[in-house]
């Protein structure tokens, strides 16, 4: 089980990446068009750089959402290794199944 503290973080780091999403793709947008000009474009950078760290989507951490787990997560399914072994050894993984041959 991850700590409580780092799964919370990784929590309130997707609320600020959702709530700046718009105004980031916008400044984003002014920041590499070329019809803008130049003084306008590094403004556009400049507001960019204000936003706090964690409104970008790269700080973001996939997770599993049974553990909390960091490391060795499937995200097509959202858990961690462990978690989706037992979940397959369970059955509860529909057309996935241990490998055997």
């Amino acid at each position: 089980m991850a700590k409580t503290s780092m799964v919370n973080r990784d929590i309130k780091r997707a609320k600020t990446v959702k709530k700046y999403a718009a105004k980031r793709a916008e400044l984003k947008r002014q920041s590499v068009d070329p019809k803008v000009s130049f003084e306008d474009r590094m403004e556009a950078i400049k507001q960019l750089q204000k936003l706090p760290r964690d409104a970008s989507p790269c700080r973001q951490r996939n997770r599993c959402e049974l553990s909390g787990r960091s490391r060795g997560v499937y995200s097509k399914f959202g858990l961690g290794r462990n978690k989706l072994r037992e979940a397959t050894m369970r059955g509860d993984v529909p057309g996935l199944r241990k490998a055997s041959w």
